[in-house]
C-alpha cells in the first residue's frame, strides 16, 4: 500500500483544510465539495484526510462494518451476539465516475433468490463507506442514476438494494466528500445541496509557496517514507487535536443569540429550504470545539457562512458562487447579541473571521457574487448598430465590429429532440435505450444480469419443470432462463449552436434578444444533461468558440462576450460545425448531436454565398444531422430564409417567440428527421 502524502505537508489551501477537519471533528456538517482548477491538491488532501480519522470499532466479520455498541438489526450479516469489537482505520473509499449502479450499492443473486429463496448478497461501496469517508473524484461527471443514489443514502443512512421483490436492506453513513473542476460541468442542484460545506480552491500565485509546493512535491516522490516520517509528530499532533475537539464537541453551547444570527443571515441571502441553518449551526459548533472553546461565536457563525452558504446561493447554472462580505457583516450587526446578553464577549464578528480554526475565510470575495442573467435593458449603453456594407471608420473596429451587447433575460424553452432510439450517455432529451426507465421488452442477458424481467424469466423456465424433475413448489430455474429487461429512458445529446454575429443581426434590441434565446437554450442544456458546443461565424470566417463540453456556463460566458459586426459567412459556419461534428463521432460515437443555427438566414461574402450555404446545409442532412434553425428575422416584411435554410438541413425552422415554452404554439417541438422530406 502506497504512503499517503501528509496532510500536515499541504502547503496554503487554508479553507480545504479546514473543511475537512471540520467534517473530521463533527461529521454531522455533511461533508464537503471542492470546486477548483486541475492541479490544486484536492484529491491529495482528501486522501491525507483518513490517516487524520480515529480508529473506527467494528463487529468482527461484519462486512458492514457494524458497531458492536449498537449493531444494526436489519445488517445482511447479522444478528450479531455480543462479543468484543474490534479497531480498525477509517476507509476512504473512492466512487469512480464510471462506476455501475451494481457496483455502488452492491447485486443480489437473482438466480439463487428464485431457485433457492436465498439472498446471496455482494455488498457494494456504500457498505465500504459506512462509518468512513465516501469519496467521488469528479463528482460533477458522476451519471445521473448514480447520483439519485447518493441522494437516497445520504437522505435515509441507508442502502436498499432490490430486484424483483426481492430487497436487501443496510446501513450507510458516510462522510461525503466531491471534487470537481467547475470547468467541466456543474452539480445538479440536489446534490449540490447535500454538501454542507463548499471551498474554492485555486494555485498560489506566490512565488515562495509555490516553490515550497515544488520541493515538498519533489521529496515526497524521491521518498514517501522517509518524508512521511519527518512529518509524523505534526500528523501525530493533528490527530490529537482533532480528537480532542470531539470529545469537547458534545458540551459546546450554541446561545440563543448566536441562533439568531444562523437564521437571520440564512434569511437574508435567501437560501432554500431548512438545511443551510441546520448545517450552519453544526459548523459553527465543530468551529468552536475545534478551537478548543465550549461556547460559539460571531466569528464561528461569519466562517460556518462562508462555508455553507456559497454553493446554497445560485438560482441557475451561470450564476457565480460566492457571498457578498460587507452584506454578511451587516447581517450579523443587525442580528447580534439580545439584551439577555448572550454572546457578550464578542459582539463584533470582526473582518478576518475564524481565525481559530487554522483556517482561511472560506471562499474568497466575488465582486460579481450577486451576479444574475443582465436584462435587456443594460444594453442601452452599447454602440449603435452598423450595417454590414458600412466601410471601416477611425474609431470603429475593422469590419465594422459592435462591442458585445448584453443578453436578454432567460426564459422556460420547448424541448427540442432527436429523433429515433439512441444508446448515448443518460441524460433527460432524447430517447434511448438505457439501464434505467420503463420496461419495453426483454433479451437474453450478455454478461451479468443487472435487470431481471420476472414475466419472461417464469416463462423462459416453465416449460422445463417436468423434465428437470421439479418436485415441490419452487420453480428450478437455470442460467438460460434468465431474461434481461430492456429499458427506454432519456439520452444525453451533444448540441451544438452555430450563431450568426454578422451585422446583419448586429442592431442591439435583437442581438440582446438572440443572446437571451441562446442563453435560455444552455441553461435548457444543462438541466438536460447534454454536452454544448459553440460556432459563431461573421467577418469572413467562422470560429469555434466554445469546443464540445459538459460546462454550460462556460459557453455562456463566451456568448456573454461575444463580438458582432461585418459580412454572413453562413456557408463557412455550417462547414465548421460538420468539422466539429466529425470529430466528436471519432470520440463519443453514441451521444448523438443537435445542431442548433441562430440566424435569421441571410448569406454574404464571397461568390454565391446563398447557394454555398445550401450546400453545407445539405452535407449536414446526407449524414443524418437532426437541426434546428431559430429563426432572428424581424419586421413587418419577412424573407423567409431561416425556413430555406432548415429545409436544406432537413431540420424545423422556429421563430423566438416560438421557442418559449409557454407559446401557443406547443408546449413540445421535436426536430424532424434529417433526410426527412422538406
Amino acid at each position: 500500500m502506497s504512503t499517503p502524502y501528509p496532510f500536515t505537508a499541504i502547503v496554503g489551501q487554508d479553507d480545504l483544510r479546514l473543511g475537512l477537519l471540520l467534517n473530521a471533528v463533527s461529521p454531522a456538517v455533511g461533508g464537503v465539495l471542492v470546486r477548483g482548477e486541475k492541479g490544486t491538491a484536492k484529491s491529495t488532501a482528501v486522501r491525507a484526510l483518513a490517516a487524520l480519522m480515529p480508529e473506527v470499532p467494528v463487529v468482527p466479520g461484519c462486512r458492514f462494518s457494524c458497531d458492536p455498541g449498537s449493531p444494526d438489526p436489519a445488517c445482511p450479516d447479522g444478528p450479531h451476539a455480543e462479543a468484543a469489537g474490534v479497531s480498525r482505520a477509517a476507509r476512504t473509499v473512492e466512487l469512480p465516475v464510471g462506476a455501475s449502479e451494481d457496483r455502488l450499492v452492491g447485486a443480489l443473486d437473482i438466480e439463487r433468490a428464485l431457485s433457492e429463496g436465498v439472498k446471496a448478497f455482494e455488498p457494494g461501496l456504500l457498505a465500504d463507506a459506512h462509518r468512513g469517508i465516501l469519496y467521488v473524484d469528479e463528482v460533477n461527471l458522476l451519471h445521473d442514476h448514480l447520483v439519485d443514489l447518493l441522494l437516497d443514502a445520504a437522505a435515509m443512512g441507508a442502502s436498499y438494494v432490490e430486484r424483483e421483490g426481492v430487497s436487501v436492506r443496510h446501513a450507510a453513513r458516510f462522510l461525503l466528500v466531491g471534487t470537481m473542476n467547475p470547468e467541466e460541468g456543474e452539480l445538479r442542484p440536489q446534490l449540490l445541496d447535500r454538501f454542507g460545506l463548499t471551498v474554492e480552491v485555486s494555485a498560489s500565485r506566490d512565488t515562495d509557496e509555490r516553490v515550497e509546493v515544488v520541493r515538498r512535491r519533489l521529496a515526497y516522490d524521491d521518498d514517501p517514507g522517509g518524508f512521511a516520517a519527518r512529518w509524523a509528530e505534526e500528523e501525530g499532533a493533528l490527530r490529537e487535536r482533532i480528537a480532542a475537539a470531539r470529545v469537547l464537541l458534545p458540551r459546546v453551547v450554541l446561545g440563543d443569540g448566536v441562533l439568531r444570527q444562523i437564521a437571520a443571515t440564512c434569511a437574508a441571502f435567501e437560501v432554500d429550504g431548512m438545511r443551510a441553518d441546520i448545517v450552519m449551526a453544526r459548523t459553527a459548533t465543530a468551529l468552536a470545539a475545534w478551537a478548543g472553546r465550549e461556547e460559539v461565536t460571531a466569528d464561528d457563525v461569519r466562517q460556518a457562512a462562508l462555508l455553507a452558504l456559497p454553493h446554497r446561493r445560485r438560482r441557475n447554472p451561470f450564476d457565480a458562487p460566492g457571498l457578498d462580505e460587507d452584506k454578511l457583516d451587516q447581517t450579523l450587526d443587525e442580528a447580534g447579541p439580545q439584551e439577555d446578553g448572550s454572546d457578550d464577549d464578542d459582539p463584533d464578528p470582526g473582518p478576518d473571521g475564524g481565525g481559530d480554526g487554522g483556517g482561511g475565510g472560506g471562499v474568497p470575495p466575488q465582486a460579481d457574487g450577486d451576479r444574475t442573467p443582465p436584462s435587456a435593458s443594460q444594453s442601452d449603453d452599447t454602440p449603435s448598430p452598423a450595417s454590414e456594407s458600412a466601410p471601416d471608420t477611425p474609431g470603429r473596429p475593422a469590419g465594422g465590429e459592435q462591442q458585445p451587447v448584453a443578453a436578454a433575460e432567460p426564459f422556460r424553452t420547448k424541448m427540442l429532440s432527436v429523433p429515433g432510439l439512441g444508446e448515448g450517455a443518460a441524460g433527460r432529451r432524447s430517447r434511448a435505450r438505457t439501464e434505467h426507465g420503463r420496461t419495453t421488452g426483454a433479451v437474453r442477458p450478455q454478461g451479468a444480469l443487472t435487470k431481471l424481467h420476472l414475466a419472461a424469466t417464469v416463462q423462459a423456465a416453465a416449460p422445463h419443470q417436468r423434465a428437470r424433475g421439479r418436485a415441490g413448489r419452487g420453480l428450478v430455474v437455470r442460467r438460460d432462463d434468465l431474461r434481461q429487461a430492456t429499458r427506454e429512458g432519456r439520452e444525453g445529446n451533444l448540441v451544438l449552436f452555430v450563431v450568426d454575429a454578422s451585422g446583419s443581426m448586429a442592431a442591439r434590441q435583437r442581438m440582446s434578444a438572440v443572446k437571451g434565446a441562446v442563453l435560455s437554450l444552455l441553461m435548457d442544456a444543462y438541466q438536460r444533461r447534454d454536452k454544448v458546443g459553440l460556432v459563431t461565424f461573421r467577418g469572413k470566417e467562422a470560429d469555434v468558440a466554445l469546443p464540445p463540453t459538459s460546462s454550460v456556463d462556460a459557453a455562456a460566458a463566451r456568448l456573454e462576450s461575444l463580438p458582432t459586426g461585418g459580412r454572413t459567412p453562413l456557408a463557412a459556419g455550417l462547414l465548421k460545425a460538420h468539422d466539429v461534428l466529425r470529430v466528436e463521432r471519432l470520440r463519443d460515437p453514441s451521444r448523438r448531436p443537435l445542431l442548433v443555427v441562430v440566424t435569421d438566414g441571410r448569406a454574404t461574402g464571397g461568390p454565391e454565398p446563398v447557394a454555398l450555404a445550401g450546400r453545407a446545409g445539405r452535407l449536414h442532412r446526407s449524414e443524418g444531422t437532426a437541426s434546428v434553425v431559430v429563426d432572428c428575422e424581424s419586421g413587418y416584411v419577412r424573407l423567409g430564409l431561416a425556413g430555406e435554410l432548415a429545409r436544406e438541413l432537413g431540420g424545423t425552422a422556429v421563430t423566438l417567440d416560438e421557442l418559449r415554452a409557454d407559446s401557443i404554439a406547443g408546449l413540445v417541438k421535436d426536430v424532424t428527421a434529417a433526410g426527412r422530406a422538406a
